[in-house]
């Protein structure tokens, strides 16, 4: 009985994830192109007020534009209730009504999600540090010295509005390049792989024989 639950538990999670997952790339790859324009408009405009006012002046605002909007909005559904002489209700009831109160089910499934992604990462991070395979190793001190150049010229929040800059007009290039982009990136993948390859060949004997049987 144990096994069969414990058994079941990546499955649950891992259709967790999709369901988080599925909306956030349909969002990206523009499947509707009105949800779309407005989750990059918002993203981006959070993002670059972020860098040039502090976290506490873009939450204010923010929460004050939408104070301002449901309030207008508020005032708007009263006067025409009351001229038309209806009895509409709450313009806002479906989502005040709505529940919004976090289950034990839903924390203990976060909970275990979390678990589960930070034993991954704690994993592939004693892995790549301790050298368990040698050309994944080599791969990862490109990766960080080539961050290096990168932090010395953007900080972390210009990197967070190229980013979403990137996921949001990078599957729209990708999907009118993409024959032209997958021989690019094929290229540069062989490229890279022979380096690794030469690079290995050089070292020392006992050097290669890192990457354990």
């Amino acid at each position: 009985m144990a096994d069969s639950s414990s058994s079941s538990l990546p499955d649950s999670t891992e259709s967790s994830v999709q369901d988080y997952v599925r909306p956030a790339l349909r969002l990206l790859q523009w499947e509707e192109p009105k949800k779309s324009a407005v989750a990059f408009f918002l993203t981006l405009t959070v993002l670059v007020s972020m860098a040039t006012l502090s976290v506490i002046s873009v939450v204010s605002y923010l929460l004050l534009t939408c104070l301002c909007c449901t309030i207008t909005f508020r005032v708007y559904k009263a006067v025409v209730q009351a001229l038309q002489k209806s009895d509409e209700g709450h313009p806002f009831r479906s989502l005040l009504e709505r529940d919004l109160e976090l289950t034990q089910d839903s924390v203990r499934q976060f909970s275990d999600q979390t678990r589960i992604y930070l034993n991954r990462i704690l994993v592939q991070t004693r892995r790549l540090l301790l050298v368990q395979d040698l050309v994944d190793s080599l791969k990862f001190a490109g990766a960080m010295w080539i961050l290096t150049f990168i932090g010395a010229v953007f900080n972390g929040l210009t990197l967070l509005i190229l980013a979403d800059v990137a996921a949001f007009t990078g599957p729209l290039l990708y999907q009118r390049n993409k024959t032209q982009v997958d021989e690019f990136v094929e290229r540069a993948q062989n490229k890279l792989q022979l380096l690794l390859l030469r690079l290995q060949d050089r070292l020392p004997g006992a050097v290669k024989k890192l990457k354990p049987e």
